[in-house]
């Protein structure tokens, strides 16, 4: 008996989606997997806003779901595309035009309809849509096929020429990264980015003493620290070495300040026998030194205590992820006085 009931309902449904129209029936679908992403949406494990694809000049925000796919952002493809962001329908507006409907497959339409939801990366991270990577070179196949037979005309032409840059691109990336990984060099390559910056900014031999941070830059120092200022002559108590270390050197590049400290010489007391921007290149290291603490000493005086300063100061110029051991006497620092 309960299984002549199922079966009923069975057959009941099967009539009824029968007598559905196929707007009806995608109506009905999309609904069902709005309801499924609502439920289960995957996690990002990888990837962020600020790293995103480069491919010649263009950016595009791409993530790692916890399934492994690689997805890209939706209007990061759109901008690609030269679609613009005005809202995230365009892409799946575009190829829905007529002059692209004898060129894309079914498959590749449903798939644009149903953008993959996912939770970016961090704590509190918020729910994003985009779409597997590999789905915007199928876009630009389909782009170019239709180009080829003259089925494009105004600005689907430049939509077009778009394409062509992004598979050009993706074929010189593809071939790097084969490379890479062939012969073992993509564990090498971060190591390797680092060693460059350190090249370009940190100097092999010592260069003369030029004056470079400025009276001002240590009047306004000791008004922060709520201390009076006794004139550039008399000598600074020695944590300003460490404050400068935090503020100045660890904002000018990665690895640098580590990079400095390094090849710092000390004397028998352990004090440095020269400054420390004084083994900065004179070609990148020094001029780009000399526009940050312009730029730092701008925002001291904009600052009414070192704790207002440090916070303006984060957002403008934040340091470079690396871990800077501070005398006892300075953990938990109230940004007064000595």
């Amino acid at each position: 008996m309960q299984e002549d009931i199922k079966k009923g309902r069975a057959k009941g449904g099967m009539a009824r989606a029968a007598k559905l129209t196929p707007e009806e029936r995608k109506a009905i679908a999309q609904k069902a997997a709005k309801e499924r992403w609502s439920i289960d949406v995957l996690r990002a494990t990888h990837g962020s806003s600020d790293r995103p694809l480069r491919i010649g000049s263009l950016e595009i925000p791409c993530y790692v779901l916890s399934n492994g796919m690689r997805v890209l952002s939706g209007r990061g493809m759109q901008s690609a595309l030269a679609l613009g962001q005005r809202h995230g329908a365009i892409l799946k507006e575009f190829i829905g035009r007529s002059s692209l409907k004898d060129f894309i497959n079914n498959d590749l339409a449903m798939v644009l309809t149903s953008p993959v939801k996912f939770i970016r990366p961090g704590r509190g991270g918020k729910t994003a849509s985009g779409y597997e990577a590999t789905i915007l070179a199928d876009i630009c196949d389909v782009v170019l096929a239709a180009r080829k037979a003259g089925a494009l005309s105004g600005k689907e032409l430049d939509v077009a020429d778009q394409c062509e840059i992004l598979v050009r691109g993706f074929a010189r990336v593809g071939i790097i990264a084969l490379v890479d990984e062939a012969t073992g060099y993509q564990k090498d390559r971060a190591k390797n980015e680092l060693a460059k910056i350190l090249e370009a900014f940190v100097a092999k031999e010592l260069q003369p003493w030029v004056k470079t941070f400025s009276v001002e830059f240590y009047e306004q120092m000791f008004r922060l620290r709520g201390l009076q200022f006794p004139g550039n002559g008399v000598k600074r108590p020695q944590y300003f070495g460490h404050l400068t270390n935090d503020v100045v050197y660890r904002r000018l590049a990665p690895g640098v300040w580590r990079e400095l400290k390094e090849q710092a010489e000390k004397d028998e007391k352990g004090r440095l026998k020269h400054k420390l921007h004084q083994k900065l290149t004179p070609t990148l290291g020094h001029p780009k030194l000399r526009d940050l603490l312009t730029s730092i000493t701008t925002i001291m005086k904009l600052s009414e205590q070192w704790i207002d300063f440090k916070g303006k100061l984060d957002r403008v110029h934040p340091a470079f992820n690396e871990t800077m051991l501070l005398p006892f006497d300075l953990e938990g620092d109230t940004g007064k006085g000595i």
